[in-house]
Formats: C-alpha cells, structure tokens, sequence
C-alpha cells in the first residue's frame, strides 16, 4: 500500500477542475476520495489516480448520503484531512421571464446546499481532529452579474458567503475554510458551452488581461496551496485565478489577440 500523509475527498472529482484538484493533491501525497454522482466515473477517476485512492457515488443534495459517505471515508481512512467542494452543474442561460423555477432549486441545490452539506459533515470530523482545511469552488460569477445565468450567479455568491461564514465560526478550531474563484478555464464544460455557441472563447480571452483562458492546473495548483501549511494562516478568503478578470475595469478589451 503506498504510504499517504493525509486524506482529501472531492466532490465532482471525476471530471474536468474536480479531478485536476484531485490529481494535483494526489501527486503531493493525499490519499484521495473521488466523490461523483457517476459511480462509474468515480471508480475510473480512481483507478487513474493510482494505488490506494478510493472513490463513491453520491448526490451531494442528499444530506443522508452525504452523511454516510462521510462517516465511511472516516471509517475506511481514520481521518480527514481535507475537503474540496468542485460538484456542480450547467444552467440553462435562458432569458429571466422563461427560466424554470425546478432548475433554479435544482442547480441552488447541487452547487451551493451541495457545498453546505459537505462543509458541515467533514467539519464535524475536523473538529473532532482539531485541524483541517475546506475548499469550496465559487466563479467570476460570483462577484460579477451574468445576464441569463442567474441560479449560477446566486449559487456562488452564496458560496462566498458560506466560505467566510465558516471560516470565522471554526478559525479557533485548527479548521480552514477558503474558496478559489476561478475565471474561464479550459475544460469539458467549456468546451461544450462553445460548442452550443453560448460561449465565444475569443471573446473571453480579449476579455483577460492574460490574453488566454486558464488551464486546469492553475486551479488545482491553487487548491492545494489553500490545504497545505504554506496557507496555515489563511481561512475566509476567496482566491481570484482568473487571469486578471476580476481586476480589469477598463473600457474595451483587456488584451491583444495574436493573428
């Protein structure tokens, strides 16, 4: 059995920024959960990250699922060290007069309760250690307004607050809480997005300062910097990893394309 120092579970760790993280912790050293709604996807995501890493099926919106597969990680592991909340869905970006109140609840549900529940159940085994470290996934969406989009918007505004909520309540406790925010990352999901034409990547990289959009492994490098000791001294702060998003204010384009 390969030796691990500490254990990480991640939801939505089958795919696209969940499993960049999740490989990231892995090569440091984590003994690694894959949590998916997909059980198929969570074993693959599993097998990939090599000996010894594990992986369950859950729906994060279930607070019985996620209690129980809380309660086996501990069991099976002894601990846990580290918690990423990645688990989300797409939104419809319809128009705000045609836009379906279930898909409103349902992505509030995945993204931001999903958050919640996950937050809650490792914290109380965190507590009980007396250290750990919680990443939850907020956007640029969440401190900006995206017409169309505004389950999405919601969510992670609210994951925001969730963060510093948590982070203030456990601070004395040895337990962390943090969130990245990313900008427009090239992943699966965005390549579908592209595809349907609601995305223009061109668009979104003369919108960044950096000219480019951001790669997977910014994210996940940014995760594990937030659940290591180099960040002993950080809990309730959002991390932009966008590229310059968030900070650009001017008219017009904030970069030059290359023909």
């Amino acid at each position: 059995m390969t030796d691990f120092h500490s254990v990480a579970l991640v939801t939505g760790g089958a795919s696209g920024l969940g499993y960049a993280s999740a490989a990231h912790l892995a090569s440091t050293g984590f003994r690694v959960v894959v949590l998916d709604r997909s059980e198929r996807a969570a074993s693959k995501a599993a097998e990939q990250l090599g000996v010894g890493h594990l992986s369950f099926c859950v729906d994060v919106t279930s607070e019985e699922a996620v209690e129980r597969t809380i309660a086996e990680i501990v069991g099976k592991c002894g601990r846990l060290d580290v918690a990423i909340s990645a688990a989300g869905i797409p939104d419809s970006f319809n128009a705000t007069v045609d836009q379906d109140v279930d898909d409103w609840r349902r992505l509030i549900d995945v993204h931001l309760t999903g958050s919640y529940l996950i937050a809650r159940a490792a914290g109380r085994q965190m507590l009980r250690q007396g250290s750990g470290a919680i990443v939850q996934f907020s956007s640029v969406a969440g401190v900006s307004g995206l017409p169309r989009r505004n389950a999405y918007t919601a969510a992670k505004t609210g994951i925001i607050g969730l963060t510093r909520s948590l982070a203030c309540e456990w601070a004395q406790s040895g337990v962390r809480v943090n969130a990245v925010l990313p900008g427009y990352i090239e992943t699966p999901f965005v390549e579908q997005l592209a595809s349907e034409g609601k995305l223009d990547r061109d668009v979104l990289r003369r919108r960044t300062p950096m000219g480019r959009l951001g790669r997977p492994e910014d994210i996940a490098q940014a995760v594990g910097f937030l659940c290591s000791s180099a960040a002993a001294y950080i809990t309730g702060i959002v991390l932009p990893v966008d590229g310059g998003w968030c900070a650009y204010g001017a008219a017009g384009d904030a970069s030059v394309l290359d023909d």
